[in-house]
């Protein structure tokens, strides 16, 4: 006796990739995500290469990933797909004491977070207007 098989959650034409407890708190996560979100996904991940901030590394990894999702697993075309949510969530905090004068101690807190990237494929007329358009 198993579990019952779940179906798909998401549409024919997504593909996601996740990342769980990433070192990196989910103010400065989603400052990277919220440059990705609803973009192609060629220039998303040309923006994450040339991002100076650390983790823009780690979400280009992920985004490579959902984009590889895509194509292995759901047959997608890759020209055609885009960011469509790009979620950061958060996951545990690990507390450490820092210690500080006359014998006291202040906590210090190292948050980690969750990223989710969701790609999907978008109708070959919407692509057509938005390559002219950034042309």
């Amino acid at each position: 006796m198993s579990k019952p098989k779940q179906g798909r959650r998401l549409a024919d034409t997504e593909a996601q990739a996740i990342l769980s407890n990433v070192r990196v708190s989910p103010r400065k996560l989603n400052l990277v995500a919220g440059l990705i979100r609803n973009q192609p996904a060629a220039h998303a991940v040309a923006t994450l290469t040339f991002s100076k901030r650390r983790i823009a590394q780690t979400v280009k990894k992920v985004l490579e990933s959902a984009i590889a999702n895509a194509e292995n697993n759901h047959q997608l075309d890759v020209d055609r797909l885009v960011v469509s949510r790009a979620e950061v969530g958060r996951s545990m905090v690990m507390k450490r004491f820092h210690a500080r004068g006359r014998g006291r101690a202040s906590r210090i807190e190292k948050w980690f977070s969750h990223l989710k990237i969701v790609v999907a494929e978008r109708a070959q007329e919407q692509a057509d207007s938005t390559e002219q358009g950034a042309a």
